[in-house]
């Protein structure tokens, strides 16, 4: 859509501003001059102001917003981008032109709905966020885990970067936004049902100042991140650090962070699998999780193999001892045939 068209529809959304707002900002209400409500999301709240009159552009011009909690501010357009979870411009773009009669400029052939918001914490909505998020090569994201002595970044495609991820520590609370790492959360036919994030501090030397940094959402339970491809042998783990941390030192196994050790005990194994390599966290979770996993891949004829640390997870031992010592420690408790096979040269 060309910048004029662009600027046209802002202005005619303007001259509908409180129209556009109970519409896309139903949980809000009027206030004077105003159309209070929690966020751009469209959840309950006050911090977020939208100017219901005054000049088409400019200095207070109807339409504009500004969230008090965060600083963030736009027009009825990002309004209707954020409220119903969209990505594309040209779906913008659509849905504002239907919202205001207009016909489209090329019309569809066929006709197309209105696009569902999607609900919160859902696989949809871990799908959108991962969609809106970019590759981490360069972001903030490459130099958390480098300064967390992680180079080994090939086949990370499932890990993304998004500038501004909203985090909001209880439901009513006032909306944050910090720079965080973005993970899909997949099945074994590479689906993506979930997402997990990290929220990062803004030059990516350590996790943000949150009550809780890591938050997933959407369906996670037998599922994963995935590194790799797996067939005949899988290594899985717990954290995303940890399990790329052992990904150094065994460069070309195929792996998978389960998140959690609830979680690394309920993985579903591939039905070539014929070797699990269990990522251990050194504590009474990992302990349970190893157990669980152990039993559970024999019961099904799986040759289950431990991977243990020397610290609390391999992100320790790799930082602490570099990544030689890693790599020696890991040569030992990885069986002969999959030396030359895994290892790093």
């Amino acid at each position: 859509m060309a910048r004029r068209d662009t600027a046209q529809l802002a202005i005619r959304l303007d001259r509908q501003a409180e129209a556009v707002c109970k519409h896309y900002l139903s949980n809000g209400h009027r206030e004077g001059r105003y159309w209070l409500v929690g966020d751009v999301q469209n959840s309950p709240g006050r911090s977020m102001f939208v100017r219901l009159t005054g000049p088409e552009t400019g200095k207070g011009a109807a339409g504009k917003w500004t969230d008090a909690a965060t600083a963030e501010h736009g027009d009825l357009l990002d309004v209707i981008r954020e409220s119903c979870g969209l990505v594309d411009f040209k779906d913008v773009a659509d849905e504002a032109r239907s919202f205001l009669s207009l016909p489209r400029p090329e019309p569809d052939p066929l006709p197309r709905s209105r696009p569902e918001r999607a609900l919160a914490g859902s696989p949809e909505a871990a799908r959108r966020l991962f969609a809106m998020a970019q590759p981490i090569t360069g972001t903030v994201v490459e130099t958390h885990l480098r300064k967390r002595a992680i180079t080994t970044l090939h086949e990370t495609g499932a890990l993304r970067f998004h500038p501004r991820c909203y985090y909001r520590p209880e439901r009513h609370d006032p909306t944050e936004t910090w720079p965080a790492m973005i993970a899909a959360v997949t099945d074994l036919d590479g689906v993506q049902t979930g997402a997990h994030r990290t929220w990062l501090l803004p030059d990516g030397s350590d996790k943000a100042p949150v009550a809780t940094p890591r938050r997933a959402m959407g369906n996670l339970l037998g599922h994963g991140v995935r590194f790799g491809v797996a067939q005949d042998v899988l290594a899985a783990g717990e954290g995303i650090e940890t399990v790329l941390s052992a990904r150094s030192g065994l460069p070309h196994m195929p792996m998978m962070a389960a998140l959690s050790a609830a979680h690394l005990a309920a993985i579903r194994f591939p039905a070539t699998l014929r070797r699990l390599y269990i990522v251990r966290d050194a504590d009474p979770a990992g302990d349970g999780a190893r157990d669980s996993l152990i039993e559970r891949a024999r019961g099904v004829g799986i040759e289950a193999v431990v991977l243990s640390p020397v610290l609390g997870d391999f992100n320790e031992d790799l930082r602490q001892f570099g990544i030689d010592a890693l790599r020696a420690a890991l040569r030992v408790q990885i069986l002969p045939e999959d030396v030359s096979r895994f290892l790093a040269a």
